[in-house]
């Protein structure tokens, strides 16, 4: 049985039905990646989707000059459900300046030589900025638990130390949100072989791809339990349709916007009085 809210015609934020409540039973088989809410198709949601993105790069300039805060947009998915292109659309017009991606990839030799959220804090944006993890920290009870790379006893841990490193971020007023990209394997089977048949693709085509297809129910389960255990209100989850990517995208816009506008961020005041100035000629 799913736990999500229904939609409602005057809902403001209909990202909120992909937002995991903490505290409830999550499973994720509940979650039909090819969901497209309210909309019929594309065009029914081009200007909403427009709206949040414009909205977006509104309180970007707010965000930064206000400066209490700093954000961490998390984003993790199977290969394939489009963390590059959700970064591309739905922070396209950010001004550079204040936003900043990070890709974790295989721990080299000098992060394995600390502990595994060591180099996740390093890359922790500072305040007034946006921080975008294309992959993250929970790569650590992922890929390290579907390929048996440390013992049970040692990621099972972990659960509780990403929690409470989210906690105490959180409390610096780092604002969490977390974005699963929710793909059918079918979906992913016809997105790899468009890139096998496109020769302006193929460049983003690894064959490891096939093997880690191979681990489908097995990231399922650990991404089933990732979001169970590591949603909370300072640092939700959201399990977002990403079947038909238009739809990804306005998810994951309406959901910033929500984040952010609950800020109630402000700009500064002028510390002198505007009228007294005058330009000469």
């Amino acid at each position: 049985m799913s736990h999500r809210r229904a939609y409602n015609p005057g809902m403001k934020y209909p990202s909120d039905v992909y937002r995991i409540e903490s505290g409830k039973k999550f499973r994720l088989a509940d979650h039909n990646p090819d969901d497209t809410g309210p909309f019929r198709d594309k065009e029914a949601a081009d200007d909403a989707t427009e709206r949040d993105l414009r909205t977006l790069r509104e309180l970007h300039e707010k965000f930064y000059v206000d400066n209490r805060h700093s954000l961490l947009a998390v984003l993790q998915a199977m290969d394939t459900a489009g963390k590059d292109g959700t970064i591309k659309h739905v922070f396209s017009g950010i001004n550079p300046q204040g936003c900043t991606v990070t890709s974790f990839k295989k721990p080299t030799e000098e992060e394995l030589d600390h502990d595994f959220l060591w180099r996740i804090h390093k890359a922790l944006p500072a305040r007034g900025n946006y921080g975008i993890f294309n992959r993250s920290h929970y790569e650590d009870v992922l890929v390290v638990r579907v390929h048996n790379l440390v013992e049970p006893a040692i990621w099972k841990k972990r659960y509780e130390q990403i929690n409470s490193f989210e906690r105490m971020q959180a409390e610096e007023n780092v604002v969490i949100v977390k974005f699963f990209l929710h793909i059918s394997k079918d979906e992913q089977k016809e997105r790899l072989q468009a890139r096998l048949d496109d020769p302006a693709k193929q460049w983003k085509f690894d064959p490891n791809d096939l093997k880690e297809r191979g681990h489908w129910d097995d990231y399922m389960a650990a991404y089933q339990d990732v979001i169970g255990k590591c949603s909370a209100p300072h640092a939700p989850w959201y399990v977002v349709p990403a079947n038909k990517k238009w739809f990804r995208n306005f998810v994951v816009a309406n959901a910033l916007v929500r984040t952010l506008e609950q800020l109630h961020l402000k700009l500064p005041k002028a510390d002198f009085d505007p009228k007294k100035i005058k330009i000469q000629d």
